[in-house]
């Protein structure tokens, strides 16, 4: 089982977005908070694939600002935390390229191994094979000597030594030279690693990285946090022409059930944005799930208060 990493956990804050680049709270996260967020790293060599992405992870701002208040994140300033590049040392920057290097070196032995395993048993595969063959063979061979027993009472020595050349395996000796025969391995090349993190060589973000305050999140907040405590997996909603996508579990597992559009409680609403929203979420399986809070911003004192208030309300078409 997974450890869970110490708490709390930093939120990288890169050109206006909130970045995970780590896969331990990247899974943390997911299985024990319900936050998914999304995976935006491709191959370097590969930027045209877009279809298994991998990390970062970017967070909607409305994900980093809930897991700021719940106290399990802090929102780290990577533009200011990596000045500290420059005022390093040259001693702590060869020791860091060292390490970086036996990483290479030992991602590179493993490789090695991994390709020698697979070797051998390719090899050992194609004896087996061969061998299954020669056993053919000799039953074969065995058949027709009692078949020539037979007919001849008393078989010459010539006929016996054919008939052993046929349990002879040539391709023993071959095999066994293979075995036998040494080379001198080439050196490893030394795999290039390329880490997820600057910690190290840069003190960890939680002892002298600047944090931010809490994220700037939209009116719709309210409800993404009202949903999140109701135990919904939430998503951006782009795709379906909402705001959140609301799932009663991991994604992975579940097909989503509300398509979600967030509302100020004293907001007038066009009937035809509902009538459009509900045939919309039946169009593709799902309901339409209107809401808001009670309060406005400048009625209360902190968000929490407007959480507390959400009502929400789901439309279903009901002439299909």
């Amino acid at each position: 089982m997974e450890s869970a990493p110490s708490l709390p956990v930093p939120i990288s804050y890169v050109s206006g977005r909130y970045l995970l680049f780590s896969i331990d709270v990247v899974t943390y996260l997911r299985r024990e908070h319900n936050i998914c967020g999304v995976l935006i790293g491709t191959l370097p060599q590969i930027p045209q694939q877009n279809v298994f992405l991998g990390l970062p992870l970017e967070l909607m701002p409305e994900e980093a600002r809930l897991l700021v208040d719940r106290g399990v994140a802090y929102i780290v300033d990577e533009a200011k935390a990596h000045d500290g590049m420059r005022s390093l040392l040259e001693e702590d920057r060869k020791a860091y390229l060292r390490d970086l290097e036996s990483q290479g070196q030992l991602a590179a032995r493993i490789l090695a191994d991994r390709k020698e395993q697979q070797r051998e048993q390719s090899l050992k595969e194609i004896d087996e094979k061969k061998a299954k063959g020669l056993a053919a063979k000799a039953a074969k061979a065995a058949r027709t000597a009692a078949e020539a027993e037979a007919v001849k009472s008393s078989p010459t020595a010539a006929d016996r030594e054919g008939v052993a050349s046929l349990f002879t395996n040539n391709d023993d000796t071959a095999s066994a030279s293979r075995t036998t025969g040494t080379t001198t391995p080439a050196p490893l090349p030394v795999m290039a690693v390329t880490p997820t993190t600057s910690y190290p060589p840069l003190p960890h973000p939680a002892a002298a990285a600047p944090h931010l305050s809490t994220p700037e999140v939209p009116l719709s907040y309210p409800l993404f946090a009202h949903l999140h405590s109701l135990g919904y997996f939430l998503s951006p909603g782009l795709r379906f022409g909402c705001q959140y996508v609301a799932y009663p579990g991991d994604p992975l597992r579940f097909h989503s059930h509300f398509v979600a559009v967030s509302a100020e409680w004293d907001e007038e609403i066009d009937l035809m944005d509902i009538v459009n929203g509900g045939r919309l979420g039946t169009g593709v399986k799902k309901g339409f799930l209107l809401g808001g809070p009670q309060k406005r911003r400048d009625e209360v004192e902190s968000e929490a208060d407007r959480i507390e208030t959400v009502r929400t309300f789901s439309i279903e078409w009901a002439g299909m």
